[in-house]
């Protein structure tokens, strides 16, 4: 369909709020307009739209996709900006439900995480520069990320009783509320620093929405607390412009935190506690990422390892 299409004035309003608050390249905002403009046609030719929109309804919208041969990622992106948009809706009182956030969405099929290596790593967190609060927000949420092995939503929930500067530590609360507390270094140490001392106050704003808001580390564009959407916005910009070949999450730091960790001869237990994994199964799978890695090392650099140059 035509993406430059008249859509519902909510998806407009949600499109003009991705420019002005949150600063969203022009690329970006036409992939959402592209998403949400096929949303919007495919609710118009039942004779609803987004503001009556039912779970039911989404999830006929995204099995039609499938139906049609699209690719589960493709897919994932487009139901990501249909959950956008309308969490956007309620937090601006077009609706007062959210049937995205009701919605079980797409399954994408599991397989053995790829971390980033440590280069990529150096180079996505460098490519935030800038003194901007901003700036040193997303340094911040990047060093963090990576240093502890942080979910998202175990981020964006953190408040500031959770953090100890002065021992270097943070209480994380994981699925099922469970408790955990989890060291982060220096460098993360430093990006916080700066961010809480000089960058959080720029972006309070002058009355906060809800209290919860005001506990918290990291805020958003308006001064509320940080969303799920937005870090994964900010990690994945960070890793287009580092060069990076692949999509960057917040779960791939999560993944290349453990990785580097069982690489440098960290124990799977103690990684196992620093993510928060019940069951050590769970952790075990980042052992065949680092043998992988192990292997390619070995047959590099032993000598034995590789295939003599026949002689000429």
């Amino acid at each position: 369909m035509d993406s430059a299409a008249a859509t519902s004035p909510e998806i407009e309003e949600f499109l003009d709020w991705l420019v002005v608050e949150r600063g969203r390249a022009n690329n970006t905002v036409d992939a959402y307009r592209r998403d949400l403009s096929q949303y919007d046609a495919w609710l118009r030719s039942l004779g609803t739209d987004p503001a009556r929109a039912s779970v039911a309804d989404i999830e006929r919208f995204l099995a039609e996709r499938a139906a049609t041969g699209a690719a589960k990622s493709s897919i994932a992106r487009q139901f990501s900006s249909i959950r956008m948009l309308h969490r956007f809706m309620v937090e601006e009182g077009f609706r007062h439900d959210d049937p995205a956030g009701l919605s079980e969405g797409v399954s994408k099929p599991a397989g053995i995480p790829k971390p980033l290596s440590e280069d990529e790593v150096t180079s996505l967190i460098a490519s935030v520069s800038g003194d901007e609060p901003r700036n040193r927000r997303d340094r911040a949420l990047l060093e963090f990320l990576y240093a502890t092995g942080a979910r998202v939503s175990e981020v964006c929930g953190l408040n500031l009783a959770d953090l100890d500067m002065q021992a270097s530590l943070v209480r994380l609360f994981g699925k099922g509320a469970k408790e955990r507390v989890v060291p982060f270094g220096s460098v993360a140490h430093q990006a916080l620093e700066s961010w809480l001392s000089l960058g959080r106050s720029a972006m309070e704003p002058l009355r906060w929405r809800k209290r919860d808001d005001s506990l918290a580390v990291f805020l958003g564009g308006r001064g509320t607390r940080l969303s799920r959407q937005v870090a994964f916005q900010v990690v994945r910009d960070a890793g287009l412009r580092a060069g990076i070949d692949r999509e960057v999450s917040p779960h791939a730091l999560r993944h290349t935190c453990a990785t580097h960790l069982l690489d440098h001869g960290a124990d799977l237990r103690i990684v196992q506690e620093m993510l928060g994994h019940a069951s050590i199964t769970t952790t075990q799978v980042y052992t065949r990422v680092s043998q992988e890695r192990l292997w390619q090392v070995y047959t590099e650099a032993h000598p034995r390892a590789r295939r003599s140059k026949k002689s000429v």
